[in-house]
């Protein structure tokens, strides 16, 4: 790898998850760099908009180009452009807010919400990241997985978002047979307090688990026991449509499961 692009990538990173702002000393500490060589990186990352410098402080956050960026990635992202229309489907069919999230490392990332139809004022969860054994759409998308992929993650020590997070990789495992068995993954109250998922594994031609789809809401709503199983059909269903549009085989779960 390139080292210089590692660090400014290295320095993106930082901003992002212990930011929002952080001086130059700051930053070659966390990264164990010189000073000058950190300043020069974030004066190139400045140029093009990467990060900017908060005048008062001093300190650096991330910057606009940053955006543009993710924009170009979801609007090459071929799940979430056939995704569309199936996720208002499924939103106005179980009046839930609809998430489709693909796998990145060890958590999923949010590349389209389709708002619940009717409801309160609801924020855009788009680019949202969580640790795929705290939602239901991580559940669904690992336990489809290769059994060498699937084990190395649950190898891993488990994210604790909440109380009710799953830190046992017995357990955890034993919730990926059962989604194997159902076709569907639930969550309970594992990344957020109140509030549930149900989703499902959606697949392309390859016949590779690519990403995951599913509804979220309050616990008290999906978990039911008189609504439960309706949502999760129509939720298993609506990602069934979706692999079909993305131009998976018939069986392609099946399939998954003996790799």
């Amino acid at each position: 790898m390139v080292q210089a692009v590692q660090r400014a990538v290295q320095i993106l990173r930082e901003l992002a998850s212990t930011g929002p702002r952080l001086g130059v000393t700051e930053l070659a500490d966390r990264l164990g760099v010189a000073k000058p060589t950190v300043h020069a990186l974030l004066r190139t990352l400045e140029a093009d908009g990467l990060v900017v410098q908060d005048r008062d402080s001093s300190k650096y956050q991330l910057g606009p180009g940053l955006v543009q960026l993710g924009n170009a990635y979801l609007d090459t992202q071929e799940l979430r452009t056939r995704s569309l229309t199936w996720a208002d489907q499924l939103a106005n069919r179980t009046n839930e807010a609809v998430w489709v999230a693909v796998l990145t490392g060890d958590h999923v990332l949010v590349v389209h919400h389709a708002f619940r139809p009717e409801g309160a004022v609801q924020i855009l969860e788009v680019g949202a990241s969580i640790p795929w054994s705290t939602c239901a759409l991580g559940k669904a998308i690992v336990a489809f997985l290769a059994a060498g992929e699937r084990e190395r993650l649950l190898a891993d020590e488990p994210a604790v978002l909440t109380g009710a997070s799953i830190t046992d990789a017995e357990e955890l495992a034993g919730q990926l047979k059962e989604v194997l068995r159902t076709g569907y993954a639930i969550e309970d109250q594992e990344s957020a307090i109140g509030d549930a998922g149900i989703a499902s594994p959606v697949f392309d031609r390859s016949g590779e688990a690519v990403g995951a789809l599913g509804i979220v809401g309050p616990v008290e709503r999906l978990l039911a026991e008189s609504a439960r199983q309706e949502l999760a059909v129509a939720v298993r269903e609506t990602a069934r449509n979706l692999s079909r549009d993305l131009g998976a085989p018939r069986g392609a779960a099946a399939r998954s499961t003996m790799t």
